[in-house]
């Protein structure tokens, strides 16, 4: 049976902080742990919430889950999440009680979160490639106390209740006898450290808010849909750790003329009912500018040219792709007496079945034009 949306699971949108993550696992957790509900199912809920969440809450599980689904790298197979063998029992009382088994440091450095945004770009534009510079609102070190929190000229404390782990040990009695556990410090919020007079820029966060312009180098022969990682332009680094990554997705407008498929381009003509009979050369756009296209006598209506090399660039660098055209033959609506009496001359002479028009039909048509 296929597992349900992780993010279903939850009940929370795929934009979700790792707040809002957090709290609805706890929230879910509690209603459905086996020694709490008194549902058929709740064992099973239950660990699909713990496997949601675990998946939800770290940074890489969570962005190889957005971009393949169940069927990632780091979910196939039955070794459990990230090759780790799953959630492990210390685990679920670690996140369901707010500490545990499993310690962590929390002032060690850690990076900060990718950023998505979508740019809108034209068709050209995307073939040719160009550099664009947009703005990007992230959270940023605060220039005030340099990512500390602290007021400039205080320092920031350890936390003595916790003495910096973030946790806070305590005993509770249980079906399973006395157990030692752990919570989230509540003297410190879990940061392991107290700050007496925080920066005031930006109320000891140590990160701010900030509107950023970043230049976005678009390459050629990007399409739609397609997305490109920009290092270091995501949200700023915890206790000094690096900052994330921005992904740009692009949306390429339609041209009027060009439809694009992969790296070729497609294009429609019109040609008279005279210069698809008797031959022409015509001029016809591509990307680079105008060409010359040698119209054979008798072609016919969805008659498709190639035009090599006049399509896009690849976008990894492996050539470009080509141009097709496609002919329509069109009809004439309204002609004069003169034009009307040499089709009823071309009519008159000639003999043949429609069913048989294909090459005398263009003959004929042309030696009529010629006066032959």
């Amino acid at each position: 049976m296929s597992k349900r949306d992780y993010y279903d699971v939850l009940g929370v949108d795929k934009d979700a902080t790792k707040k809002e993550i957090r709290r609805a696992y706890r929230t879910l957790s509690k209603k459905y742990h086996p020694d709490i509900s008194k549902a058929d199912d709740a064992e099973e809920k239950f660990k699909e919430i713990t496997e949601a969440f675990e998946v939800l809450s770290d940074d890489e599980k969570r962005r190889q889950y957005d971009q393949f689904g169940h069927d990632g790298p780091q979910f196939g197979g039955g070794g459990g999440f990230g090759g780790g063998g799953g959630f492990g029992f210390e685990d679920i009382f670690s996140t369901f009680f707010g500490g545990g088994g499993r310690t962590h440091d929390p002032n060690a450095p850690r990076q900060g979160d990718d950023l998505q945004y979508t740019m809108s770009i034209d068709f050209l534009d995307a073939v040719f490639g160009k550099e664009v510079e947009v703005s990007i609102p992230r959270e940023e070190e605060c220039d005030t106390c340099h990512g500390s929190g602290a007021k400039p000229g205080t320092s920031v404390h350890t936390c003595t209740t916790c003495n910096g782990s973030g946790q806070e040990s305590f005993t509770t009695d249980t079906v399973l006898g006395r157990m030692v556990q752990q919570r989230t410090c509540s003297a410190c919020n879990g940061t392991g450290k107290i700050i007496p007079d925080p920066c005031t820029t930006c109320h000891g966060e140590g990160r701010v808010k900030k509107t950023s312009k970043v230049k976005v180098t678009v390459p050629a022969g990007i399409d739609d849909g397609q997305r490109l990682r920009v290092s270091g332009q995501g949200e700023a680094g915890v206790n000094g750790g690096p900052p994330g990554d921005l992904y740009v997705v692009f949306r390429v407008k339609p041209h009027a003329q060009f439809q694009r498929d992969g790296d070729n381009i497609h294009l429609t003509v019109t040609l008279t009912f005279p210069q698809a009979a008797l031959g022409d050369e015509i001029e016809v756009p591509t990307v680079d500018g105008k060409v010359k296209l040698k119209i054979p006598a008798g072609t016919q209506s969805g008659e498709k040219f190639r035009l090599r090399g006049k399509g896009v660039q690849n976008v990894r660098g492996y050539g470009k792709g080509d141009q097709y055209v496609t002919v329509q033959v069109k009809t004439p609506t309204k002609m004069n007496e003169r034009q009307k009496e040499l089709l009823r001359e071309f009519a008159s002479i000639d003999d043949e079945k429609p069913t048989e028009y294909s090459t005398s039909f263009f003959d004929k048509m042309r030696r009529a034009f010629k006066g032959e």
